[in-house]
């Protein structure tokens, strides 16, 4: 298989580029041009072309695709120009992007700029920054030439990079990040254009009647900070206010998650609460704004499904392309508008597979938490199981409410979880208990897996060793390696996951570790690094899984423990098996650890869960 190395330079101006634009948005725009491509095969030299949008089509055709790997930094960008203006779809991707992303973690800068400076193999040009405005048949022939040494050199930078970061990069994630850019390259999925044009008219008859329902005409009244606490003033409250984190002055207490606001949302006057509730539909705008681009895009093609690779801390995926389909709504009389938008072809169906209790799962068996692991492996009800310990009856003999917050405690007191933020979360899901028994339930879990308890202990054992550059293991031998010199622990992947600027000081609370990030210091405790763990070996899991699935068919969207995948409506019965004896399989280095999925089935995403 051949290594194309490539570069795209395009036309963009002040107001059409990729600053103002998604990729989507830029590559489909009519304004869109090529102005030229610099191309490296394997180690020959570089090549530049330049020419109409039929000629470069020509030069691109004198190239076997179908044998290659085509890298480039952000080949989500270059890799979509080849696939949406050109039709070509070469066997593979590769990203140095990506790969900066997991070998040098997320806080770090990945751009071609610093990576060349970080690995001293030359100096990134600055001539893009002359093409703004320039259409190709602006340039002159002078600054044509200029503008290809500036492309060539950006194609020899990225191979050089390649050729370096490769020798020590997994080659299964080299697959996965290919399989990650052709959800984007390689589109699949529909969008339902009456569907989402309904739903848009819904929102916004929904904010209409908000308004009408807090006696307002005009929305300004309740965007604007200081007439909004004018209506709050006129209807005899005194506005809330707070000191600002960033001004470090006095401002309006008007957030969504300030308690003095919130309170107002159940004030003794319904005008009040009808004010407050406008204020908060009104400013609530991200679910109308993403509609709009979900129809923006379907007046453009198909939908392609922007996931980041290596986005999170913990190697997750995330969203891209300002549409994070990571976090598409789900609850309540609208929530599965936008699910139900994303449709499958005619004659294909959607399967929706999910790794069922992944954390949980991989928590106990990290920990050696047997007896758990085993109710795991049995498919015994573990939640019930909670329940039996905490309210002591019989298994078979816990109640709805009872299994209720048996699942929240196995799926929340995991991490380490103390009583207050135990009963504040259950408050969120409209359980109220008091103080006490929240103490007495996380006692409860604790003293029923020691393992676990132990486990947080060990972790913040390590901590402390790796802040003073000592090596220290812990959890379930050969699993994880602590490498204290970087900061980092190494991944079954073999991926690190950093902690950057590892350093301690004294509070009065006692000793407390952070490390960097680019918000600032983060803390770190044996629970949270814990639960990094967990999420990180979680997501190991879904990468091996989605290779396996590989094999036969193509992932079309992966949204935190769940793969979805497209297939003809003959097939979804083989399909489907095929689908949960992948993501039913273990890792080779996961030995005891019980997997199992859960999946459905229909015409949307919507319809699958």
């Amino acid at each position: 298989m051949d290594l194309i190395t490539l570069d795209f330079e395009t036309y963009y101006d002040k107001v059409y580029s990729l600053r103002k634009l998604t990729t989507e948005a830029y590559v489909r725009d009519p304004l869109f041009e090529v102005i030229g491509v610099a191309i490296k095969v394997n180690n020959k030299p570089t090549e530049w072309a330049s020419g109409t949008k039929q000629q470069i089509a020509r030069y691109l055709g004198t190239f076997d695709w179908t044998d290659s790997m085509v890298l480039a930094h952000n080949t989500m960008f270059d890799g979509a120009i080849l696939s949406w203006c050109f039709g070509i779809c070469p066997r593979m991707y590769a990203d140095t992007l990506c790969i900066a992303r997991a070998l040098h973690g997320t806080e770090a800068s990945a751009s071609l700029k610093a990576l060349s400076e970080r690995y001293d193999i030359g100096v990134k040009g600055t001539e893009v920054l002359d093409a703004l405005g320039k259409r190709r048949e602006d340039f002159t022939t002078e600054e044509l030439e200029a503008y290809g040494d500036y492309c060539i050199n950006d194609v020899e930078l990225t191979y050089k990079l390649f050729r370096l970061m490769s020798r020590r990069f997994p080659k299964s994630e080299i697959r996965l990040i290919n399989h990650t850019l052709k959800m984007y390259t390689d589109p699949t999925l529909e969008l339902d254009v009456d569907l989402l044009t309904s739903h848009l008219d819904d929102i916004k008859q929904r904010k209409d009647k908000l308004l009408e329902d807090a006696g307002l005409t005009d929305k300004k009244d309740l965007m604007s900070n200081p007439k909004f606490a004018e209506l709050l003033k006129n209807l005899g409250v005194t506005p809330p206010m707070k000191i600002s984190p960033t001004t470090d002055k006095e401002t309006f207490a008007f957030a969504k998650n300030d308690e003095q606001f919130k309170a107002l949302a159940v004030h003794e006057d319904d005008k009040v609460q009808a004010l407050v509730s406008a204020r908060l539909g009104l400013k609530s705008t991200l679910e109308e704004t993403r509609t709009q681009r979900f129809i923006d895009i379907a007046g453009r093609g198909l939908l392609p499904v922007p996931v980041r690779y290596y986005a999170a801390h913990t190697g997750r995926w995330g969203g891209d392309d300002k549409i994070n389909l990571q976090n598409l709504p789900s609850r309540g009389p609208n929530g599965k508008k936008l699910k139900s938008s994303i449709v499958a072809p005619e004659g294909h169906s959607l399967i929706d597979c999910d790794s069922s209790q992944i954390e949980a799962r991989v928590l106990a068996w990290l920990a050696e938490q047997d007896d758990l692991v085993d109710q795991f492996d049995k498919g015994e009800d573990v939640y019930k199981h909670m329940a039996s310990a905490i309210y002591g009856v019989p298994t078979d003999e816990v109640s709805k409410s009872q299994r209720f917050v048996g699942k929240t405690t196995i799926l929340g007191a995991g991490y380490g979880m103390g009583a207050v933020k135990f009963q504040a979360q259950l408050a969120g899901m409209d359980v109220d208990i008091k103080l006490d028994e929240a103490r007495r339930i996380i006692n409860i879990y604790r003293e029923t897996n020691g393992a676990i308890s132990q486990l947080w202990v060990d972790a913040n054992n390590m901590i402390q060793h790796m802040q003073r550059g000592d090596n220290v293991q812990f959890g379930r031998e050969d699993v994880l390696k602590v490498n204290a010199r970087n900061n980092a622990i190494i991944l079954p992947s073999g991926l690190p996951m950093f902690y950057h600027g590892l350093a301690v000081e004294k509070t009065t609370s006692g000793t407390e570790y952070t490390y960097k990030t680019r918000k600032g210091p983060n803390r770190i405790y044996g629970g949270k690094v814990v639960e990094n763990v967990c999420q990180a070996i979680a997501r190991c899991i879904i990468g091996h899984q989605m290779l396996l699935l590989a094999k036969q068919y193509k992932a079309v969207l992966t949204v935190h423990d769940s793969i979805i995948i497209c297939v003809p409506d003959e097939e979804l019965t083989a399909a489907r098996t095929y689908m949960e004896e992948c993501m039913s399989q273990t890792p080779h280095w996961a030995e005891g650890l019980p997997i199992t999925c859960e999946s459905g089935t229909g015409k949307s995403y919507g319809e699958c869960e």
